[in-house]
């Protein structure tokens, strides 16, 4: 593999402390200085850079629950979200197979916005060329980001839950024999991401919060919402190491495809709907809950904007060191993720020795013109308002939860024909090899192998 550009395998990116000392040096001397620079690959990680996890620990007095809601967030992974970690797996373990030649094929990365974000920046720094198909309906903070990176952009019809139409345009573009479309719906590098390197930091996280008096060294619950399904996949890993461990799918009430084969537009950006990705773990759900997309981003900008700062220190006690940190954490699914968390503890009665995890994918710099949206749609937020807001955390409902019964996730698993054989390809005899647990066991043990043929590949 002469002059490729290779970085981490995913055990330096679980700990990066294990990368070579020059090249970790250099990789967080880039961070800020030239973010571009393909060293940066190496920064890859839920961790900074004297190896600390990038958690946050939501303050009761706006959680309204005494279990511990805690936050990985992913705003300081290059490109400002986690999702890039799951881009690199995948175009990395397509280079290593040799299904991808960055000299010679351009990669197609079908997405809502974080991971196409993530695979126009990685791309680049492998020396491929991009393009990124994504909704119209998205922010504009995404095209621009995109483009910053010199990738290609097709825009599909529609917004958010709209994955069916990028499906269509991939399906047209993959006719060209020089393009590899990469996508996170269905390849298998993007669970082993989150897995191996999200799952392994929330495993370590619990033995973190517990040496700062912080729950009982395990983790009771894992929420997240469904994009491409990567992220939740990080709970398999929990599963396996506290076996009473509960992993919960969220949704928007707005088009609630698992919840009741629902459809519909909605706007929690970062959530792809009307399907079930491949790499769903259907049968390890626990729960399903379904949650408000404008509560969501109103609770988004009671947390960023000046009048919702005020009031949560005045009107609630928030600490203020906790609501200028909240302030540079959160995008509308990392809203929506926290919301779904408050469900879990309240669902479960969980109390003051349980600790329930989920994720912030992004932060506020993409949803400027959102809120912008939402001001001329609502008014100016002033303190009523946000004292009204702040009860979207602290009331969370139980309502709109089913739980993962046997039959339950057997129509789940069931909902992937539509999507991955009739349109997709897929035969019945690959989507029912997922029913048998060694299917996602194997997919798992090829971590090791994975990063030992990168290794390799770097010499």
């Amino acid at each position: 593999m002469p002059n490729l550009i290779l970085g981490p395998t995913f055990e330096e990116m679980l700990h990066p402390d294990k990368i070579a000392p020059d090249i970790h040096k250099r990789a967080m001397e880039m961070k800020t200085q030239n973010p571009l620079d393909p060293i940066n690959l190496f920064n890859i990680t839920w961790r900074d850079g004297n190896n600390n996890i990038y958690y946050f620990v939501m303050p009761k007095e706006l959680t309204g629950v005494d279990a511990n809601i805690v936050v990985l967030y992913g705003k300081d992974f290059p490109t400002g979200s986690h999702k890039v970690g799951a881009a690199y797996s995948v175009l990395v373990e397509k280079i290593l197979f040799g299904e991808v030649d960055p000299a010679k094929h351009t990669v197609v990365w079908p997405s809502t916005g974080n991971y196409g974000i993530g695979g126009a920046w990685v791309g680049g720094r492998v020396g491929a060329q991009s393009i990124v198909v994504l909704p119209e309906g998205m922010s504009k903070e995404r095209f621009t980001q995109i483009e910053s990176y010199g990738a290609r952009i097709i825009k599909t019809p529609g917004s958010e839950s709209n994955v069916k139409e990028i499906y269509d345009e991939t399906h047209r573009l993959r006719q060209d024999p020089n393009i590899r479309i990469l996508n996170q719906f269905e390849v298998m590098g993007n669970y082993r991401f989150h897995y191996h390197v999200t799952g392994n930091t929330i495993v370590e996280l619990a033995d973190v919060l517990k040496q700062q008096g912080i729950g009982n060294g395990r983790i009771s619950a894992y929420c997240s919402a469904m994009g491409s399904a990567g992220t939740i996949a990080a709970g398999d890993r929990l599963k396996q190491v506290w076996h009473d461990h509960k992993i919960v799918g969220l949704e928007p009430i707005q088009c609630p495809t698992l919840y009741n084969n629902g459809y519909g537009s909605h706007d929690i950006q970062g959530i792809g709907d009307k399907h079930v990705p491949w790499i769903m773990h259907t049968g390890n759900l626990d729960a399903l809950m379904c949650l408000d997309d404008i509560e969501c981003k109103k609770g988004l900008q009671l947390l960023t904007e000046e009048a919702g700062w005020n009031t949560l220190v005045k009107r609630f006690g928030v600490p203020r060191a906790s609501v200028e940190k909240m302030a540079t954490l959160f995008g509308i699914s990392g809203v929506c993720n926290v919301l779904g968390a408050i469900k879990t503890a309240k669902f479960y009665g969980y109390g003051k020795n349980d600790t329930v995890v989920t994720i912030c994918t992004d932060n506020i710099a993409r949803y400027h013109s959102v809120m912008a949206d939402m001001t001329a749609t609502y008014g100016k937020m002033d303190e009523a308002e946000a004292t009204a807001r702040a009860h979207i955390f602290r009331d969370q409902k139980t309502d709109w939860i089913k739980e993962g019964t046997y039959e339950n996730r057997q129509q789940w698993h069931n909902l992937k024909y539509f999507t991955w054989c009739e349109q997709q390809g897929k035969t019945v005899e690959e989507l029912d090899a997922q029913l048998d647990p060694s299917w996602w066991v194997k997919h798992q043990q090829m971590v090791g192998e994975i990063d030992a043929k990168l290794k390799a590949a770097r010499g």
